[in-house]
């Protein structure tokens, strides 16, 4: 199998990598970009990209956008990503695509988030550095994880204190 070897001007060898895996990160980036920043908006600096149009159709186009997202997390996957770089991916496409489900605020949401370009530059990092990536993106796992268990347990507090409270009034 043909390796690439990235050397710097000082000789260094900065990384070495399969030459498919090269092509696959080219391709996943122009594909990001085409979804999330492919598009100037005349007069400013921002960019949104096709996924933010195909988004202004109502729950298919959102749809469609989540199955796009979802090939850069198939390549990810394939490429060797572990569970903890691929759960914050998806994490990333869930949380554009859930967003993106509200009426024109989730299309301003999908074009400000860019997913896409997200999981990418995560692709990235791993594939540069592999374990410092996936320890924070477990720490990371670890936070929302705990979050969504503190959030739970203060709903769930709040709801026995006001079935306490309704059934004092009663």
């Amino acid at each position: 199998m043909t390796k690439i070897i990235d050397v710097d001007a000082s000789g260094k060898v900065r990384s070495v990598e399969e030459a498919g895996v090269r092509e696959t990160r080219e391709r996943l980036r122009q594909l990001a970009w085409l979804l999330d920043s492919s598009i100037p908006i005349p007069g400013t600096r921002f960019t949104i990209g096709i996924e933010a149009l195909i988004g202004l159709f109502p729950f298919i186009g959102d749809l469609i956008g989540v199955l796009l997202s979802s090939y850069i997390l198939g390549e990810a996957a394939r490429l060797g990503a572990p569970k903890s770089v691929l759960m914050r991916m998806s994490a990333n496409v869930g949380i554009e695509g859930l967003v993106g489900i509200v009426p024109f605020a989730g299309d301003l949401f999908d074009a400000a988030f860019k997913a896409n370009q997200r999981n990418v530059r995560l692709l990235e990092r791993w594939l540069e550095a592999p374990k410092r990536t996936a320890r924070s993106s477990r720490l990371l796992g670890v936070a929302i994880v705990a979050g969504v268990v503190i959030f739970l347990t203060v709903l769930a507090v709040l709801a026995a204190l006001l079935v306490k409270w309704i059934v004092g009034k009663l």
